[in-house]
Formats: C-alpha cells, sequence, structure tokens
C-alpha cells in the first residue's frame, strides 16, 4: 500500500472510498465532514445521522454511496469517540479499523481526511503519523501458508493507494514526513510480526542469524556453538544442549553518524522454540511456544527502524538464540551452571530457561560498557496471569529509566505496568549449593525472575520488559489483530528516539 498527501479538496477528489470523520454526539459536521455533507445535500446530516441514528462512537463505522454527487464512489463516515477522550493513539487505532473495512469493500484507491487535525487542533505530523501506522497495522494479513487459490481471492482486496487529502499548503510538508515516520514503524512491526508467526521449523537460531547478518546498515556478528562456549556463557549453552539445532549468539550495532549522545543495549529474549526442556509443559500450553522469540524479533525489528529513522544513538542488539528441548543431551533439573559472570546457578526448572539465557546476554551487555541496557522477554506466566493481555511488565533497577519506558509505551498505544524488586524476592531463589536457583516458589513469579535477572547486570542502569501475556493475543484489540503483536516495539522505538 502507498502512502501519500495530495493538496486538494475533499470533495474534488477522485477515489474508491472516502473516509471523514465524526466525533459522537455531533449533529452537524463541520470541516472537511461538512464540506462532504453539503456537497453531497446533506446526507450526512439528515440520512446518516438523523435517520440511521449513526452516533460517531469510537470505531463506528457507516458506508455511504455518493450516488454521483462527488467524484469518489462511496464515503466512509468514522467515530472518533468522545471529544474529550480523543487522542492520538485513537488515530491509530480508527485508522486501522478502516482499513480492514475498507479492505472487505475490495476498494484498490482511498483518499482520507487528516484525523485530528481539524477540530481537535493535533499537530499534522503525529496525526500523519499515526494515519500511517495504523493503517499498515491494520492491513496486515499473515497468510504466507495459504493455498494459492485463496492467495489470489485475496490479493483482490489488497488497497494500493492511501491518499492523505489536504487543503493547507503550509501542512503537506510535514504530512509527508509524517507519513514516512508511521510507515517506517508499521512496516517495522509487521516484520517482527512476520517473524513470530512464522512456524517454529522455520525460525530456528539459524535463520534468526541469517535475518540479522540480512539488516542494512547494521553490523553484525554471529558467534557458533564453539565460540560461545569460549567465551563462558555456560547458562546459555546449558539450555541449548537438549536440542539438535546449533545456537546462535548474536550481537547487531547501529551506529549513528556524527557524536554519539548514549550507548544502549536492547537484549530479545530468542528461544525459538520452548518445549520446557524435560520439565516439559503440558501440551496446551507448548501450543504458542513459537512466539518465544517475541523478544528476539522485536530486537531486530528495531535495530531495522533505526538505520531508516537515524537517532544520534548507539544501539547494540542482542539475542541468545536457542531451543528448549529434551533431547539425549538436555540439561537437567539439578545441574549446576556458570554463567559469564562467574556466578552458579542451580537449575530448579528447566521451563525457566529464558532467564538462563538472558543472564549471558546481560552479562555481555553490561562488558559493552554501554550507558542502560533494556531486555524485552516473554518470560513469565506469572506476568501474563497478573497483567493479562493488556500490559506487559517492567521492573528494574532504575527508576528514571522505567519512568521513561512506561511513558514511551503510553505515546505509543503501549501499556507498561510497573512490577517490584523486593530484597525479600531473593530468597526465593536461594540455593544450598550454589549462587542462586533459576526458579523459586509459585508467588510472585514474574519478579523473581526479575530479581534473578538483576544479578548479572551489576551498577549498570537495567530495565526488564516481561512481554508473556501481550505478544500473541488471542483475539484482535485495538489496531492489532489476532497473533502477533509484537508488543513493546513501538515503545522501545520511542524512547531511542526520545533521548
Amino acid at each position: 500500500m502507498e502512502l501519500k498527501v495530495k493538496k486538494d479538496s475533499l470533495t474534488n477528489i477522485s477515489c474508491d472510498v472516502l473516509v471523514v470523520n465524526l466525533f459522537e454526539g455531533v449533529k452537524t459536521p463541520a470541516g472537511g465532514t461538512g464540506a462532504v455533507d453539503k456537497t453531497l445535500d446533506n446526507l450526512i446530516s439528515s440520512y446518516v445521522i438523523e435517520k440511521e441514528k449513526f452516533k460517531g462512537k469510537l470505531n463506528g463505522i457507516y458506508v455511504l454511496p455518493t450516488y454521483g454527487k462527488i467524484p469518489a464512489d462511496k464515503v466512509l463516515i468514522v467515530g472518533l469517540g468522545k471529544s474529550e477522550e480523543f487522542n492520538l493513539n485513537k488515530i491509530r487505532e480508527v485508522s486501522a479499523k478502516v482499513i480492514k473495512k475498507i479492505k472487505s469493500l475490495k476498494a484498490k484507491k482511498v483518499c482520507s481526511i487528516l484525523h485530528g487535525a481539524g477540530t481537535a487542533g493535533l499537530d499534522a505530523f503525529d496525526c500523519a503519523q499515526m494515519i500511517a501506522e495504523g493503517a499498515i497495522i491494520g492491513d496486515y494479513e499473515f497468510k504466507k501458508y495459504k493455498s494459492k487459490k485463496e492467495d489470489d481471492e485475496n490479493n483482490k482486496n489488497e488497497i494500493e493507494l492511501l491518499e492523505i487529502v489536504e487543503l493547507d499548503e503550509s501542512k503537506i510538508d510535514s504530512i509527508e514526513k509524517g507519513l514516512e515516520k508511521g510507515k517506517i514503524i508499521g512496516d517495522s512491526l509487521n516484520f517482527a510480526r512476520n517473524l513470530i508467526n512464522e512456524p517454529p521449523c522455520e525460525i530456528t537460531p539459524e535463520k534468526l542469524a541469517e535475518v540479522a547478518m540480512s539488516l542494512e546498515g547494521i553490523e553484525c556478528t554471529v558467534f557458533e556453538k564453539d565460540e560461545i562456549e569460549k567465551i563462558g556463557m555456560g547458562s546459555f549453552l546449558a539450555v541449548a544442549k537438549g536440542s539438535s539445532k546449533p545456537p546462535r549468539f548474536i550481537h547487531m550495532i547501529y551506529k549513528p553518524n556524527g557524536e554519539v549522545k548514549k550507548k544502549i543495549a536492547l537484549v530479545g529474549k530468542g528461544i525459538t522454540f520452548d518445549s520446557g526442556g524435560l520439565d516439559l509443559k503440558p501440551a496446551s500450553s507448548m501450543r504458542q511456544m513459537k512466539g518465544d522469540m517475541s523478544g528476539s524479533a522485536i530486537t531486530l525489528a528495531v535495530m531495522k527502524a533505526l538505520v531508516l529513522l537515524k537517532p544520534a544513538i548507539e544501539v547494540h542488539g542482542i539475542i541468545a538464540a536457542c531451543e528448549n528441548m529434551p533431547g539425549c543431551e538436555a540439561y537437567k533439573p539439578g545441574d549446576i551452571l556458570k554463567a559469564k559472570n562467574g556466578k552458579t546457578i542451580e537449575v530448579d526448572n528447566t521451563d525457566a530457561e529464558g532467564r538462563l539465557t538472558l543472564a549471558d546476554a546481560l552479562c555481555y551487555a553490561t562488558e559493552l560498557k554501554i550507558d542502560e541496557v533494556i531486555d524485552i522477554a516473554t518470560l513469565t506466566g506469572a506476568c501474563a496471569i497478573a497483567l493479562g493481555q493488556v500490559a506487559a511488565g517492567i521492573m528494574g533497577n532504575n527508576q528514571e529509566l522505567i519512568d521513561k519506558l512506561i511513558n514511551s509505551a503510553d505515546k505509543s498505544g503501549e501499556r507498561f505496568w510497573q512490577l517490584p524488586l523486593y530484597d525479600e524476592h531473593k530468597d526465593d531463589i536461594k540455593s544450598d549449593i550454589a549462587d542462586m536457583k533459576n526458579a523459586g516458589s509459585r508467588y510472585a513469579g514474574a519478579s523473581t525472575a526479575g530479581i534473578f535477572l538483576k544479578e548479572f547486570v551489576g551498577e549498570t542502569k537495567w530495565a526488564h520488559i516481561d512481554i508473556a501475556g501481550t505478544a500473541i493475543l488471542d483475539k484482535e484489540y485495538k489496531e492489532l489483530s489476532k497473533g502477533a503483536s509484537a508488543s513493546g516495539m513501538r515503545a522501545l522505538i520511542n524512547y531511542i528516539l526520545s533521548i
């Protein structure tokens, strides 16, 4: 789908579908919607609103034929909800819902009003960015493995052009730049969603390394098993032992042109399939474990986006990629592992494997002499139970960093909720024979995992984001469809751009 802006009047534009909007409770439309209504002999106000009782509630949609009164074939009116509750995140959501509806109409060319820049008074750049993000996210479908006949049928529903129509010349440049930024973020999100939605037979540790190596503008080093062993990642390697697929440790670097304002590391959990190891998961719990590499997909997507967004920040993307399988060489409960920083770990449960791979990855990251490290991982079912699919958990050792990430998530239409890391949580991972255990009691599971990870970051500013509940959605949620969400990616990009 191509995204463009055109200087013109909404009533003059030729397209298959023209998108206008309406706030809840408005009886007489104003602005661009009002101009279209007037040209249509007040069909929107007298028929859609008065007779059809269209209320303008958020995401409500009404499709109206134009009967040749304007060049557009149809007008789609979308509800923006209550004006006092309207914000940029609502624009993204509305835009996605509109695109999903228009695809069902088999329209090819779509023209749209700039939602939010009229009576809502929001910045044109920001509004355009949200429209672009929403359109690209809403357009997403993972149909790669459908039969050819169905694919051909789906292709008939592809939107070729989305054009923002704006009469004010002074806004055109801002709209173009906003569309460009929104497209970069939307495309990157879908890039991550594609990786997560792929079957585990396709996305192996080796494949993740190939994807990392293919990213343009990124320096990338991939360590294979022998090299991983030489640098002392005993915790990570233990998890990889039960699989026939060899592990890969991936280190990507984005470097800006000119002065570097800050150096940060993003560490993404890269378990390409998690069976639970010898502490085997129940079959129902294993079904979505192809998504246990969501953190790595998000890290790859962020690195991809940074090349185009060009922040003045040096960013290191780090992934310890492997499968957790119950093969004949699998690590066992009771084993003692030695992490890269020399700390020893008693294996309490082989299904608490993500923190073992992250432990060595975090050690590696802190040795890079960076300013901050942020890890993102589908780490604990406990976090999913606590927060469901509407918020990710966040914790760490620096409140300022945590607050900034929460704020960035809010601006991205995502939610991070802070969970505690109390000293008392250390009692749950005490071991009689090693420095710590990799799992504790059934209580405070998300915080217990966080307190374990804290042992591997030293004094470096660190935040941990647990996306176990939000990474794969059971049903459509806001602008996102069922399946992989790449939750947290937009927040990380916004945080990096805010520095």
